[in-house]
Formats: C-alpha cells, sequence, structure tokens
C-alpha cells in the first residue's frame, strides 16, 4: 500500500483515467457504475489512487475488492469517508481495474477489511488534512484553527467552505505521510448500520453483473469439455453444431497445466447463448478420459476412511495421548464423513473478452482481477500492461470466481476468431467442471476421567489437498489446512493430529469457509458426543474445554484469545435461552468456532416430528474486532447461517467413471424460503482490529443442527449430508 501512496500525480492520472476536468471514462469503465462527470467545467482534486473531489462537491471513491454481495464497495469506502468528514449522499463508487498499483486486490479469505482498514482510514484523513490546509491558506489562518465536518472545513470564528470549493488549492498542496486520525468516539460510518451504496441499483436493475456485459459486435461461445477432469479432445466432428441457425464457429482449445488454467475443450461460437448450447450438444466429440476415468467418490470415502483408521503422520502433539487413553475411565471413538461440495453461486462463471491489437480487454465477475491479468498474459505471452481487467458486480462468488480459468478460455476463443466474445457457463458446466471443496473422513478419540474432564484428544484425518491443484501429486494436507484442526483452542493435557494420505482425482479448490468446514463438523460434534458420556450439559462442558481465559499468538500479529469465544458462546446461548423448556419434539444444539481471526457461535433449535427435521431458529454471536459496517456484518452472518443449513441438508457432489453426477438445482438442492428459520444475529461490540467476516459464520451451522437432532430424537448423525437419512 506504501507503493500506492506514494504514486506521482502524474503517473496516477494516466493510470486511472481521472484528469483535472473530471474521470474520463474509457471503453471498460463505461460498462459498470462509471461516475462520469462533464470535463469541460469541473476540477477535480486526486490526493491519491482511491479519492477524486470534484470543485462541484461530487466525491468519486475508488473500490479496489470486488462486489459479490458481501458489501466490500460500501465497507471500504465508507472508511475513507469518515475520516474525511464526507457527505455521504456525495459519494460515488467506481470500482477499480485489476491492477497492482491498488495493492492486493484478492477479494478471498474473508480479509478485504482486515488488510485495508487502517490504510483506508489514513487516505481519507490525509485528504481531510489537505483540504483543511487548503483552508487555513485560504483563510490566511492556521490549520489548528479548522476543521472538517460534513463536507465542509469551518474555522473558529464561525466561518465555513465547502470542500469543493477548496480543490484548486488543494491541487497545488503535498498530501501529507503522517496523518491524524479519528478517535473512535467520533465515526460517523464506522461501527453503524449503513446501507449499501449499490443497493439502488441492484433493486432497479441497473447494476451490470458479468452476464449484462455487451460490446458492439460481440459474439456468444459455450464450451464442451470432457467429462472427466483432466480429460482430452481425441477429435471433434462439427458438422451437426454448424448446422444449427444461429452457429457461426467451432473450435478447439487447449487445456492449459497450471492452477487456474482452462480444462480446455471444444467451443462452439454463435450469435446468441441459445444458438451457442445447441451447438454444443449437437456436438460430437471423442475424449480420452485420461487418469481419472476410474475415479469413484463412494469407494475413495473407504479408502481414505481406512487411512484415518490407523496411524498417520503427526502434525502436532502434546503431552502423551496413548497414556491418556489408558488411563481413562471411559475412551469415545468416532468417524465422520463429509462429501465433495461445490459452489453454484447463483451467476455462473462467464466472461467477455476482445483480443485485438496487440491487446487485449476483459470484463468479468473475478474476485482476483490481478491474477486473471497474469494468467491472460501469460496465455498471450504479451506484457500485463497490455491486459484490461474491468471488474463487473458478482452475482455470487464463495470463492470459485476467484480461479480464472473461465476468464482465460474466453481470451482464447476472443484470439481464435479475433472477435469481441463472451463466453457462458451452463448450471451444468458449473457445477461438473468446478474446482470442488474437499471430501473428507476424519477419525476422533477421546478420553474422560470420572469428573468428566476430557484427558486425551486424538484427531486423525485426510483429505485431498487445495495443495494438489498447484502440486500435482500432493497427498497429504498442507500445514495451513492441518492447523484449523491443530490449533483446536481446548485446554486438554493429552492432544494429538495425525494426517493420512488422499489423492485428488477432481480440481480442489477453496469453498466459502474452506477447511474449517469439516474440522469445525468434527470438533463440535465430537465434543457433543464427550459431553454426552460425561454427563454434563453440551453448554458446561464446551466452557470446561476451552478452559482458562489465555491468549496466544496467531497469524498477522493478531493474538487469540479464548476468554473472547467464550464469550460469544456464552452470548448466543443467553440469546437463545439455553436450557428453557421447549415444545415436544424440540431441541436445541450449540456450536462455537474460531476462523478468520474472528470468534463465532451458533444455538440452533430444532424439530424432529414424524422423522423430519426442521431448523426454527438460529442464534449466532460474532466478534470480528471493530465492526465497520454493522448491516454488512449482519447480513454476512445470515448468508452464512443459509449458506451453512444448505450444505447440512443437501450438501454432496459424487463421482461415477470419474464423471460428476450432479448437474443443476434438482439433484444438488440449496435450501429454499420457506425453510429458512428465524435468524438472530448478534455482534460483539468493540474496538479490537477488525477480522474476517464473509466466512466464520459457516462452520458452526451444521454441527450445531446435528447436535440438536441428537438432543431431539437420541440419533447422532455422523455424516453429511441429511437427505441421505431422508430427514429433509
Amino acid at each position: 500500500m506504501k507503493d500506492v501512496q506514494n504514486v506521482s500525480r502524474r503517473s496516477f492520472i494516466k493510470g486511472i483515467g481521472l484528469a483535472s476536468g473530471g474521470l474520463i471514462i474509457a471503453s471498460g469503465a463505461s460498462l459498470f457504475n462509471s461516475c462520469s462527470v462533464e470535463t469541460k467545467e469541473l476540477i477535480a482534486f486526486n490526493p491519491n489512487l482511491f479519492v477524486q473531489l470534484n470543485s462541484d462537491g461530487s466525491l468519486i471513491l475508488v473500490a479496489s475488492r470486488s462486489e459479490m454481495g458481501q458489501g466490500v464497495r460500501t465497507s471500504l469506502t465508507s472508511v475513507i469517508a469518515d475520516e474525511m468528514e464526507a457527505d455521504w449522499d456525495r459519494v460515488r463508487i467506481s470500482q477499480a481495474v485489476g491492477d497492482v498499483k491498488y495493492g492486493d486486490q484478492n477479494t478471498d479469505g474473508s480479509k478485504s477489511v482486515r488488510l485495508l482498514y487502517e490504510e483506508m482510514r489514513k487516505i481519507g484523513a490525509a485528504t481531510k488534512a489537505v483540504l483543511i490546509a487548503a483552508a487555513a491558506k485560504k483563510w490566511e489562518i492556521a490549520a489548528e484553527d479548522c476543521h472538517a465536518e460534513n463536507h465542509f472545513i469551518l474555522n473558529t470564528q464561525g466561518d465555513k467552505i465547502a470542500f469543493g470549493d477548496l480543490v484548486e488549492i488543494a491541487k497545488t498542496l503535498e498530501v501529507p505521510e503522517e496523518v491524524q486520525l479519528k478517535d473512535p468516539k467520533d465515526f460517523k460510518f464506522i461501527g453503524k448500520y449503513l446501507p449499501s451504496k449499490d443497493v439502488k441499483n441492484l433493486a432497479n436493475g441497473s447494476a451490470v453483473f458479468g452476464l449484462d456485459a455487451r460490446l458492439e459486435g460481440m459474439k456468444f461461445a459455450a464450451v464442451k469439455r470432457c467429462p472427466v477432469a483432466f480429460g482430452k479432445v481425441v477429435s471433434f466432428d462439427k458438422t451437426a453444431a454448424l448446422k444449427i441457425a444461429g452457429v457461426i464457429d467451432v473450435v478447439e482449445i487447449p487445456m492449459i497445466i497450471k492452477p487456474f488454467g482452462p480444462l480446455g475443450g471444444v467451443a462452439v461460437v454463435a450469435t446468441n447463448t441459445w444458438a451457442a448450447f445447441k451447438g454444443r450438444d449437437a456436438l460430437e466429440v471423442v475424449w480420452d478420459l485420461g487418469d481419472n476415468k476410474s475415479y469413484d467418490s463412494e469407494k475413495y470415502m473407504e479408502e481414505i476412511t481406512a487411512n484415518v483408521q490407523k496411524k498417520g503422520s503427526v502434525v502436532k502433539s502434546l503431552g502423551d495421548v496413548d497414556q491418556a487413553f489408558k488411563k481413562a475411565s471411559k475412551t469415545i471413538e468416532s468417524t465422520y464423513q463429509l462429501p465433495h461440495l461445490v459452489h453454484a453461486p447463483m451467476e455462473v462463471p462467464n466472461a467477455v473478452a476482445w483480443v485485438k491489437e496487440g491487446s487485449c480487454e476483459i470484463w468479468a465477475p473475478t474476485q482476483e482481477p490481478q491474477r486473471t491479468r497474469t494468467e491472460v498474459s501469460e496465455f498471450l505471452e504479451t506484457s500485463e500492461d497490455n491486459v484490461t481487467v474491468n471488474v463487473t458486480f458478482l452475482g455470487g462468488g464463495f470463492g470459485r470466481k476467484s480461479k480464472p480459468d473461465y476468464v482465460v478460455e474466453a481470451v482464447a476463443v476472443s484470439k481464435a476468431i479475433n472477435s469481441p466474445v463472451q463466453v457462458v457457463w451452463t448450471r451444468e458446466d458449473d457445477i461438473q467442471h468446478s474446482y470442488f471443496h474437499t471430501v473428507s473422513s476424519q477419525h476422533m478419540k477421546g478420553s474422560i476421567d470420572t469428573n468428566g474432564k476430557v484427558t486425551g484428544w486424538l484427531h486423525r484425518f485426510a483429505f485431498p489437498t487445495i495443495g494438489s491443484t498447484f502440486s500435482p501429486g500432493a497427498d497429504e494436507p498442507a500445514s495451513w489446512e492441518a492447523a484449523s484442526a491443530a490449533n483446536v483452542p481446548f485446554e486438554i493435557p493429552n492432544m494429538q493430529f495425525e494426517t493420512g494420505k488422499a489423492p485428488a482425482h477432481v480440481r480442489i479448490g477453496w469453498l466459502r469457509s474452506v477447511i474449517n468446514i469439516p474440522h469445525g463438523f468434527a470438533i463440535n460434534v465430537f465434543a457433543d458426543e464427550l459431553a454426552h458420556e460425561a454427563g454434563i450439559d453440551p453448554l458446561e462442558f464446551r466452557l470446561n474445554l476451552i478452559g482458562s481465559d489465555r491468549i496466544e499468538e496467531t497469524q498477522n500479529d493478531y493474538k487469540y484469545d479464548t476468554a473472547r469465544l467464550k464469550h460469544v458462546l456464552k452470548t448466543a446461548a443467553k440469546n437463545a435461552e439455553w436450557g428453557k423448556e421447549l415444545p415436544e419434539g424440540h431441541a436445541m444444539g450449540l456450536a462455537v468456532h474460531y476462523s478468520f481471526l474472528s470468534y463465532v457461535a451458533s444455538v440452533v433449535e430444532v424439530s424432529v416430528i414424524n422423522d423430519k427435521v426442521k431448523v426454527h431458529n438460529i442464534h449466532s454471536v460474532i466478534d470480528c474486532g471493530l465492526a465497520v459496517n454493522k448491516n454488512t456484518i449482519t447480513a454476512q452472518m445470515e448468508g452464512a447461517a443459509i449458506f451453512g443449513m444448505s450444505l447440512a441438508f443437501y450438501g454432496k457432489i459424487t463421482a461415477r467413471d470419474g464423471a460428476i453426477e450432479q448437474s443443476n438445482f434438482h439433484d444438488y438442492q440449496m435450501i429454499r424460503m420457506p425453510q429458512v428459520p428465524n435468524i438472530h444475529v448478534e455482534i460483539v461490540e468493540n474496538n479490537e482490529r477488525p477480522t474476517g467476516v464473509g466466512e466464520p459464520g459457516v462452520p458452526v451451522i451444521a454441527p450445531a443442527i446435528v447436535n440438536a437432532i441428537f438432543k431431539a430424537s437420541g440419533k447422532r448423525y455422523k455424516n453429511l449430508p441429511l437427505m441421505e437419512y431422508k430427514l429433509v
């Protein structure tokens, strides 16, 4: 971000398209919520990459992260506006193109606000400082006698001047490197419920998503891919495809053996998407199915489950679990199995590309514009300076759209046909050719003494690692994947964590909450099993497991605080009135988990009547440090609850003969509106550094549901989804 702050005004103006007369709209930006202003009359002040203040007082703030419903454009720009003392009604947002000058633009890992919060504050404060200096110069008084308030600078004599009227002077002043930040008690937007700046355009249909992008003369393409991952084209017959009305051409696109390279296949190019889809259906292709043609997910689960029943590679060990088990009053063992999952965002992968005259311009719903730019430039064997990536709104992402294989497909087709083209995936493409969330098997063993205290804890797991996407052949979890289990925040004297082998047969990628989904499930359900064996209330038992208040070092200089973890658990229980009398067939279950540097607990009330499960209430509590935008956080926690319910009820991807069996929402279902329970969210108030929000609400939902089902019915379900048991 220092590179961003120190960019020269000339290079900045050239790079972003801002000029003294206002914002110059390039062909790409004009497709996506651009903030054009009349260039003849307005003068603009550009103190840094993220701010343009115009002489009419309008303020354009640049969002460098991708918007996919999580509210990041509003959250990040509101931080700048707050420190500036800007009038929020005068703020417009412009989306940054993919470029390293904006710092890290990867919208993944629940880290946008966490990484950019302080920098956005400094940017806003620096802009305010220049405006104050400009006003002081105009009034010929000391800057200390001036202050900013709601888009004006005021002085001690009662005079005031609008931000826009200071632009000409401000343009001549240096931007300070050291600035004074606001006292949190003076925040106007930060920590409040601030509606999304984009909600109006989203509601009226004017917001531009990837599927909305259109260029003059643009063609449309659909790609036929091998049903088995990494299979190759042997030959194809395009005769029947070319007979479909609207079909223009058929071209083969290459498989690129890279983490985010396209799978390859045959593209049908047409005048509209329907013709492209129908032409693809008519295409005859002979495939070399490759090494994964025998992949059977049911047999594979048996294999990795066998691997966790025997000694594995030790990744962490405390005390002596073998001795703890020998001396225990009771030992309990359980094995948990979770299937592959897929993202299935509402907007399928798609991209528009135009390769021409040594350059390439892209319009795409991407979570990773910089990685996209790199992948495209390497494919075209050109400089990144020749590649422009315009980021549209994303109709959901969940991690899928941070992998730009679908963008490179569009680039390959555009290059082949020498025309702008939009590649559109069908839902079947999306489900059957994705980067899948890993399948997993986890074996756990615990010991308790006569007082019900846990004395030993063994957690052994096997799953195809995301590392296999980057290093083919990797067959054991990476250290960060093992850490979400190995760093379990329980105060148990004897603990051991082991991994088993699990080779990958499909592309493995991150999905919302990543490895916290299986680990959070196994840990929370097993803890509930131990509580039952000990005859102790699950809430009391879990608090005892977490143990004493202590602070430990963790990643990125953050400190892990068990008191905060216990607080969210106790608060969720209090909000749900844990222990109250419930109607017959109803019960509550709980779960607590630390992920993405945030503390989350959920208490779920279910009913089990006539062997059918219904979720009635979810009480979730999150401690994510300073809550930058409570409106966004509440929405994300509500969405996480529904996302988690979908995984618990229906989430299952299977493979037979190497091909994915599911194809659309009829066999990869989602929670529907009538199934959505009452969702109650509480945000813990504090001034700690902001942490993740988009993902940490997911891992607690499925185990809390399973624990509640056990309490209601006496039946414990250790494998998901629940539809397999005809419960939903």
